[in-house]
């Protein structure tokens, strides 16, 4: 089993800046994707970005391209998603997930094997 833990949402103005990390624990793996997710009351769960643990290849949604940065730290087992520019459409509540797959970076939330319980961002006109 792999425990997925989020931090560092939280409420910001909109143009402002929020960091959210993500740390992994439990079963470990060499070759996986780990990626950040977010759903709004009432909405499907959206890709927003990933990344491939081993190579550090990135992906993003459109709509946060340019915006959000993922990173993540090999050492210490955490993702981290840099979000800047923010916008009221960017509240959600954001999940990070582990995708046990190695490549590519798959955007469907349904084949991600584990989740963490989310933390929320809310941007304020």
């Amino acid at each position: 089993q792999v425990q997925l833990v989020e931090s560092g949402g939280g409420l910001v103005q909109v143009g402002g800046s929020l960091r959210l990390s993500c740390a992994a624990s439990g079963r470990t793996f060499s070759r996986h994707i780990m990626g950040w997710f977010r759903q709004s009351p009432g909405q499907e769960r959206e890709f927003v970005a990933g990344i491939a643990w081993s190579s550090g290849s990135t992906a993003y949604a459109d709509s946060v391209k340019g915006r959000f940065t993922i990173s993540r730290d090999t050492f210490k087992s955490t993702m981290s998603l840099q979000m800047n520019s923010l916008k009221p459409e960017d509240t959600a509540v954001y999940l990070c997930a582990v995708d046990a797959v190695p490549w590519p970076i798959r955007r469907d939330p349904a084949v991600y094997d584990y989740w963490g319980q989310g933390t929320q961002v809310t941007v304020s006109p």
